[in-house]
């Protein structure tokens, strides 16, 4: 079949392929694809000259127009920051006492922090800072490093097991895989952990009494001789209804046989003074409205 040859439905010339019976047009491209496919490339051209565009080693084309997006934002982010410094200066500078006591930096507060918190916190301890299994509730009592304005403040800068030189460290030791404990006695401690949070248990007074001497010899040194905790090293209370990672057979056996080590960020370089303020404050007052709808 020739090239030249035209199809008699069409007029259009044939590519001289032919597959049963179905013959190749050789259809021209339509000019307005080419103008696109023109256009779209003198643009790209043209935005490649005066635009940031092309990235180097070290570095990226500038662009004849030397626009910089980030230097931009930087702007942004100075100039509201700046707008607001009235009422983030005092957060930064004054304590928590004294912001309460001012009904103005109050409402600032508790306008803006929810949101803080929803964009830096609720992805670990939840919208509603109920926590979860791995993270604890900011609604309750059950302190890990203490609920003084002071402390928070601290937790949030240097953050928990975090790169930060000045980071908290808390660490539960695998008693189990280390072989520090046996399974069985391990199952002992479990029991009588739950016998002092008020949790059932079915042991008998001599197995809580073996549970007893084996927390005293392991675990008194961190959650203390009471077992309710220390707050200086991070150590939870364990007589109470508040557990981090559950406080059912399966789960305590995990936490005291393989250990735990959570870990929290450290927002010095995230946040500022005033944000971390406003968060210290936000979740006291969440902490106080649970004590009171109880």
């Amino acid at each position: 079949m020739s090239v030249k040859e035209r199809d008699p439905l069409t007029g259009h010339q044939t590519t001289g392929h032919e597959w049963n019976g179905i013959t190749e047009l050789n259809t021209r491209v339509p000019r307005a694809v080419w103008f696109f496919i023109i256009v779209t490339h003198i643009w790209a051209l043209v935005y490649w000259v005066l635009m940031p565009a092309w990235p180097l080693v070290n570095s990226y084309t500038r662009g004849l127009l030397g626009v910089d997006q980030q230097e931009r934002v930087e702007r942004q982010v100075g100039a509201a920051n700046a707008a607001r410094a009235d009422w983030t200066t005092p957060l930064a500078t004054l304590d928590a006492a004294a912001i309460r006591d001012d009904p103005a930096l109050m409402a600032h507060v508790q306008r803006t922090a929810p949101a803080l918190f929803g964009d830096n916190c609720a992805a670990c301890h939840g919208t509603d800072a109920a926590g979860g299994p791995g993270f604890p509730s900011l609604v309750d009592d059950a302190w890990l490093w203490g609920g003084d304005a002071e402390t928070i403040m601290e937790t949030l800068r240097v953050g928990i097991n975090s790169p930060h030189p000045d980071s908290r460290y808390a660490q539960m030791m695998a008693f189990g895989q280390s072989g520090i404990l046996t399974r069985p006695e391990i199952r002992t401690v479990v029991d009588y952990v739950q016998s002092l949070s008020g949790l059932e248990t079915e042991a008998d007074a001599d197995r809580l009494a073996r549970g007893a001497t084996l927390f005293e010899e392991n675990c008194a040194s961190c959650h203390g001789e009471n077992a309710m905790g220390n707050q200086d090293l991070g150590a939870p209370d364990l007589t109470d209804a508040h557990w981090i990672y559950g406080g059912d057979d399966a789960s305590m056996f995990e936490t005291i046989n393989a250990g735990r080590q959570g870990w929290m960020p450290a927002w010095e370089d995230r946040l500022t003074v005033a944000d971390r303020m406003m968060l210290t404050l936000y979740v006291q007052d969440l902490a106080k409205e649970a004590d009171n709808a109880d």
